[in-house]
């Protein structure tokens, strides 16, 4: 079943995960998109403001983007995203760590410019097993209505 624009209603979507994190994942990230020390190094992450090694915010984002689409996306009329409009850093993420993320919809409305679309504003937030906040974005997804998508 596809979920379509009239699925989404504002309050809870839904909780996805965990998402497990290793150190060798966080090092093959920075290595190839984000190579700061702290993303690195044990020894240079001690003695940065992160205090330890620590996953890259950008690392963050793919993970995310990662656990929406394996969440609900892939089974979502969805077109697209005109971009993100608010992305937070919370605190570090972790080897070891299992993230989980907690979708709600904040916004559903009917596009009036597009009447077969419609943009649903989504805030996730990502916490780590203790149930600390490490990451939240507000973003918005443009998806298919019902009367398009049965067609």
């Amino acid at each position: 079943m596809t979920l379509t624009f009239d699925d989404f209603q504002p309050g809870h979507f839904g909780t996805y995960g965990p998402r497990h994190i290793t150190r060798e994942e966080i090092i093959a990230f920075a290595a190839e998109y984000d190579p700061q020390p702290m993303h690195l190094d044990e020894a240079a992450a001690d003695a940065s403001l992160l205090k330890g090694l620590a996953g890259s915010g950008w690392h963050m984002c793919s993970l995310m983007m990662r656990m929406i689409f394996d969440g609900f996306l892939h089974d979502t009329a969805s077109m697209g995203s005109p971009g993100v409009n608010e992305m937070r850093w919370l605190a570090p993420f972790r080897p070891g760590d299992d993230l989980m993320l907690d979708v709600e919809v904040l916004e559903a409305r009917p596009s009036q410019s597009r009447p077969s679309t419609g943009i649903v504003t989504f805030k996730c937030s990502t916490r780590n097993a203790a149930g600390r906040a490490v990451a939240e974005m507000i973003v918005p997804i443009i998806i298919g209505r019902a009367a398009v998508t049965a067609s």
